[in-house]
């Protein structure tokens, strides 16, 4: 049956292909594993070097498209799910081609949800945690309680190595007292946020419940912590990014610390997130055994992933889509649209789809007031576009204002209204992907394809 099935599923992924269906990267892997519940344990052996997963609420699509990008430029050859479908069904996709050239390494973003399903039947070498934010509290519940599977999890795994995040207390924890693990971070203070953010998450230690004390505080609630009253503390990371320069939508200037050398990089995407994401991929390419010059030549020539700070030329303009999907990570996105000159044109794409999650509370959490004064126009679209205009005025985002559900109209009137040369497009993650077949039935942006 195991072969019949790869044989459909690949028939399947060819016509969704030719039929321009984002490249069939979802409906293939789920006739996969309905017909063949455990394919997808049976093609990971046959990777001939394993897998690597790499999982986080915010910028797992941005890091493993780096760390592919730095294991392909030390002619590794990589079965990546590119296209970031990144459920059982998403890897099942990526993987129906495995096995067809030798020494092939299995690189796979995992939703932090399917992270436990997924490492059940792949048996990863590499586990990259990046970090957990409050998202979706509709689909995924409370914050803890992914904490809670990851943990049990990692107890589980037998052999796994691990990359984690040493600013984020509840993936830091993860580490603690196994063999095995690579921490990474931040060290720079010039980064550091006057205070804790609304949107902060995790406050409060795991192992006694007090309250954390921070140093330093980066992005969201990661940063240099410790427990006043068990002693828990952030621990030392051995891949960290020692001195940051963050320049707009420019792209930083990073010097990493690592066990092999430091590594001066200029980084041509914007923002401390992105910064974090270069420093997850490139402590973990490391640890696959990617030379360190390697890396940086990766990094400094990466292009980017679609909807992560891509720029589309479009009617004269220049379009930089920014994917904002809950409160941590919209605030980066604000942070860095704060470094820009002049006032800014914006497009909002506001989705309460499945894939999204259906409340959308979460930009009450997310500090817009960080816009007021910085704006010309705002064109607000999506199925809760009004909401998001509301937010806007109770932002004090005083902005030429204009609301449209249609996503194609709405573009439209952003990029024919714009005063300057670039608009800046902020849709949630539904809205991104409608976006994209929209940029690509006009010709202006390619499909995605695995």
């Amino acid at each position: 049956m195991y072969g019949l099935a790869r044989a459909l599923a690949r028939l399947v992924r060819s016509v969704s292909r030719r039929a321009g269906r984002s490249g069939g990267t979802t409906a293939p892997g789920r006739l996969l594993l309905r017909l063949s519940p455990r394919a997808l344990a049976r093609m990971a052996t046959g990777l001939d070097e394993g897998a690597v997963l790499v999982s986080a609420t915010n910028g797992k699509t941005t890091t493993s498209a780096m760390l592919a990008a730095c294991l392909e430029r030390a002619g590794r050859p990589v079965v990546h799910n590119r296209a970031g479908s990144n459920m059982a069904w998403g890897v099942a996709t990526a993987l129906l081609d495995a096995g067809s050239g030798r020494g092939q390494l299995g690189l796979f973003e995992v939703d932090e949800a399917w992270l436990p399903t997924v490492a059940d039947d792949v048996h990863p070498r590499l586990l990259l945690l990046s970090n957990l934010f409050r998202d979706q509290l509709d689909r995924y519940g409370e914050l803890e309680l992914l904490a809670d599977r990851w943990a049990e999890l990692v107890a589980g795994l037998d052999g796994t190595r691990l990359v984690l995040n040493a600013d984020d207390p509840l993936v830091a924890d993860l580490g603690r007292g196994r063999d095995g693990v690579t921490y990474f971070g931040v060290e720079d203070d010039s980064q550091a946020l006057p205070g804790m953010q609304h949107a902060a998450d995790s406050k409060h230690c795991r192992n006694c419940g007090h309250a954390y004390v921070y140093e330093a505080i980066y992005l969201g609630h990661m940063g240099r912590y410790r427990c006043p009253n068990c002693g828990r503390e952030r621990p030392a990371p051995q891949v960290a990014a020692t001195s940051v320069a963050l320049d707009g939508m420019t792209g930083s200037s990073v010097e990493l610390r690592t066990p092999q050398g430091s590594l001066a990089v200029r980084l041509p995407l914007p923002g401390l997130y992105n910064v974090y994401n270069a420093v997850a991929a490139a402590a973990t390419a490391l640890e696959l055994g990617v030379p360190l010059a390697t890396v940086g030549e990766a990094l400094e020539s990466f292009a980017g992933a679609f909807g992560r700070v891509e720029t589309i030329p479009i009617d004269g303009h220049r379009v930089s889509i920014l994917l904002v999907k809950n409160p941590a990570g919209a605030n980066e996105v604000l942070r860095t649209l704060t470094l820009e000159d002049g006032r800014l044109d914006l497009w909002l794409a506001l989705n309460d789809r499945i894939a999204d999650g259906r409340d959308v509370s979460w930009i009450w959490d997310a500090d817009f007031e960080v816009l007021a004064g910085r704006v010309r126009r705002a064109t607000c679209s999506g199925t809760r576009a009004e909401e998001m205009a509301l937010r806007l005025k109770y932002a004090g985002v005083d902005a030429e204002l204009t609301v449209e559900r249609d996503l194609g109209r709405s573009l439209d009137a952003a990029v024919q209204g714009a005063a300057g040369e670039r608009v800046y497009a902020l849709p949630t993650y539904t809205a991104l992907l409608e976006l994209r077949d929209l940029l690509a039935r006009r010709g202006l942006a390619p499909r995605w394809s695995e």
